[in-house]
């Protein structure tokens, strides 16, 4: 790269070069060549905010300064492509100063990638993207048109030096020869939420190699492999590639099966031949993605192919005393398949698992995405977090896509394109509202909880009659202990993890668990007993065991067991099968049991039949709140049938008190079975024409239907006469959905 003379700024009485580290930009700033600095390290230097800086480290590279927080002092904030440009890497120290530049009349780019472009940019859009931002040739600058990286090198500018490009520089895309200086494809302001999990990979990574007498200081080999593991789309192999980008090493990508070859002993040699060209340019990362195609247990594989392949791999990262600097990252997303005597200390000596993103990580990956999206004032990114439970980077990403195809379809929908493809004049306008995120919500299913139906309901407490003493003490219960528990870590106490709703069926039990799930915006995982068992041996707990792992996955949320006693039924000698219960049950309190480490997890179980129910499972510590369900009193009666008929049209003289009077011992499902039934003879009568306009629900109706299910003979032969008029109003009137109660017998 040519060196240029670089003037000063200011006057040299006040212009000065100082000494700062370098740390990552914000996610705002990534493209657009800026360098944030605090006040006082401004001040030092003799510069202002818009000021042009030269950035020194092991090359030359500018930015345009703007302000950061106090707390940032001594520090200096720029993204991959300028860390890139200045060849420095984070936590390391360059010399920085204000420098003087001229506006560019011309500047000429040589695209950054090898083979297919990865979009296709226009020249003026390209422009319009690099406006204000300071350049030098030789320089890789970053066109922020897409969320992914899109790269180009500054082969030549007029006038020579740093320049400003600015909205009448001829800019023009030009083939240049390939040059040393190369553009980061993936940095670290591109990974989202995984700060803690970044830092542990660069510790072992970057320090042996780039500060290997450090180690030989302390006596002790430097790690030598690091195996990720994680659901899939969690950004294991994003990752691996910001890491051998930053670090500027010799980076080797290799997908597991791409190891596997027919004729014997080809397998076995294509490994030696990557461990042979990672060692020739080291320093350098292996990077074996889907480790587990390679390495699977050999006590459980059928095939000698694998086998060799696995004992060739063990005898290659064995020690590696002699490989020189070569790190070797694994990644996986079943790591209980991988060969034991590859995740011992040696080979693999640290091992980091990249989990499902919380609220705060899913912000910060939402907001690499929507970077470079033109939002409306109404989209609140911090809400649309909140209602992703369950999502992965990879499904935000997908999120972020399907959003703005939504926002496309409706532009276009108003103002279509012209034929050639170019721009209407309305192109300006086309935003992207709350209302496409929320749209997008719904299509976007997340990969953390794909194999498992999440409900996300639409009831609240107030669709239940009713039941107001439970309401109450699941409030408190759910949003004391799980939604704002520092209270608990203060006292150093866990909070109640699980809670059991009994009695009898009909009373609103599975109601009440939606209810609860729309009240507190949390989905709900809903497990029915039954649908566990499995013929094979082992089956049941596996399946058992991926309800809990996919609900720590999507932690906050609630997960449900119904009729639970088919799950852990009470042990006895009449049982058949009984071998079967008895692994369900211990695998069920050892999965209770471990959610004591896991937050936002809320356990809820229904039963009608609590005495089945194996004693283990009900002590405190497993489930420690035991609710019961009793049948509603007469208030509770007339608040569930003034629910159910609130949108009906009834007549003046129906009286909810008096027909809660009537209803002694109806339980919430028999109440809405009655209105229900009502309505439907007042509409068959309604059609055959034996009423006059308007259509109301008489007191009458209620009456027929309450004595036709107490057994009157005469209201049995009219309720006769209505089940064959009816036909298809009967079937389409007791399939509607209902959100006030479920009938759980």
């Amino acid at each position: 790269m040519a060196r240029v003379a670089i003037a000063s700024h200011e006057p040299e009485s006040l212009a000065a070069t100082i000494t700062l580290r370098v740390a990552e930009a914000r996610v705002e700033d990534v493209g657009r060549a800026i360098a944030r600095l605090a006040p006082a390290d401004l001040l030092r230097m003799g510069a202002r905010a818009g000021d042009v800086l030269k950035i020194t480290g092991g090359a030359i590279g500018v930015a345009r300064a703007e302000l950061s927080d106090e707390r940032f002092e001594a520090t200096i904030q720029i993204d991959g492509t300028c860390r890139s440009n200045c060849s420095a890497g984070l936590q390391e120290q360059v010399t920085v100063a204000p420098i003087e530049c001229e506006q560019a009349v011309a500047v000429r780019l040589s695209p950054l990638w090898v083979g297919v472009a990865p979009a296709t940019i226009a020249p003026d859009r390209i422009l319009e993207d690099l406006v204000g931002v300071p350049v030098i040739a030789g320089c890789a600058v970053r066109v922020p048109t897409f969320a992914k990286a899109v790269n180009f090198q500054v082969v030549r500018t007029i006038p020579s030096g740093p320049v400003v490009i600015g909205k009448r520089t001829d800019l023009r895309v030009v083939e240049g020869e390939e040059t040393a200086a190369r553009a980061p494809a993936v940095s670290y302001e591109d990974i989202g939420g995984l700060e803690r999990e970044v830092a542990r990979v660069r510790e072992i990574v970057e320090l042996p190699l780039k500060h290997s007498r450090i180690f030989e200081r302390l006596g002790i080999l430097a790690p030598k492999g690091v195996l990720l593991y994680g659901p899939p789309g969690t950004g294991k192999t994003l990752l691996a590639r910001a890491v051998a980008a930053e670090s500027r090493v010799h980076f080797i990508h290799l997908n597991g099966p791409e190891i596997m070859r027919k004729f014997y002993g080809e397998s076995e040699a294509k490994l030696r031949e990557v461990f042979e060209e990672a060692a020739r340019h080291a320093p350098a990362i292996l990077f074996i993605d889907e480790i587990d195609a390679v390495a699977p247990k050999r006590t459980e594989v059928v095939g000698e192919v694998e086998k060799r392949v696995v004992a060739q791999l063990l005898s290659l990262m064995d020690g590696f005393v002699a490989r020189g600097q070569v790190i070797v990252i694994g990644a996986t997303n079943i790591p209980e398949v991988l060969d034991p005597a590859l995740r011992r200390p040696g080979r693999f000596d640290r091992e980091i698992e990249i989990g499902v993103p919380n609220t705060q990580a899913r912000l910060q990956i939402l907001r690499i995405h929507t970077r470079a999206m033109p939002l409306a004032s109404d989209v609140d990114l911090l809400e649309i977090a909140e209602h992703s439970h369950g999502f992965v980077g990879a499904d935000l990403e997908a999120l972020g896509q399907e959003v703005g195809m939504i926002a496309l379809r409706g532009f276009l929908s108003a103002f279509p394109l012209e034929t050639d493809g170019a721009a209407s004049a309305e192109l300006g306008a086309l935003q992207v509202t709350r209302d496409d995120f929320l749209a997008g919500l719904k299509e976007v299913e997340p990969s953390a909880t794909r194999e498992f139906f999440i409900e996300k309901s639409a009831s609240t407490f107030a669709s239940l009659g009713g039941l107001h003493d439970v309401k109450r003490l699941l409030d408190a219960v759910i949003e004391h202990s799980h939604m704002r528990d520092e209270i608990y870590e203060q006292v150093g106490l866990a909070p109640p993890r699980g809670i059991l709703l009994t009695g009898p069926s009909g009373t609103g039990k599975t109601a009440m668990a939606r209810a609860l799930s729309g009240e507190k915006e949390l989905p709900l995982i809903a497990i029915d007993g039954p649908q566990l068992y499995s013929k094979w041996l082992g089956e049941s707990e596996r399946a058992l065991r991926e309800v809990f792992k996919k609900a720590r996955r999507a932690a906050p949320c609630i997960l449900f067991f119904d009729t639970i006693d088919a799950v852990a039924p009470k042990f006895g000698a009449d049982q058949f099968g009984t071998d079967v219960y008895q692994r369900i049950l211990s695998q069920l309190l050892r999965e209770i049991d471990n959610l004591r480490d896991v937050k936002g997890v809320i356990l809820l179980g229904a039963t009608n039949r609590p005495e089945r129910i194996d004693p283990a499972l009900l002590r405190s510590g497993r489930f420690d709140y035991i609710l019961p369900f009793a049948k509603p009193d007469a208030a509770e009666r007339a608040a569930i049938m003034r629910l159910c008929c609130r949108r009906v049209p009834l007549a003046p003289d129906v009286d909810f008190e008096e027909f809660a009077e009537r209803m002694e011992g109806l339980t919430g499902a028999d109440i809405e079975s009655l209105c229900k039934k009502a309505t439907l003879l007042a509409i068959v009568e309604f059609q055959d024409g034996t009423r006059v306009p308007p259509f109301v629900v008489l007191r009458s109706d209620f009456l027929a239907v309450l004595e036709s299910d107490r057994g009157s003979p005469k209201q049995l032969k009219k309720a006769s006469m209505l089940s064959n008029s009816a036909g298809n109003l009967c079937s389409d009137a007791s399939t509607k959905p209902h959100l006030l109660s479920n009938n759980e017998g």
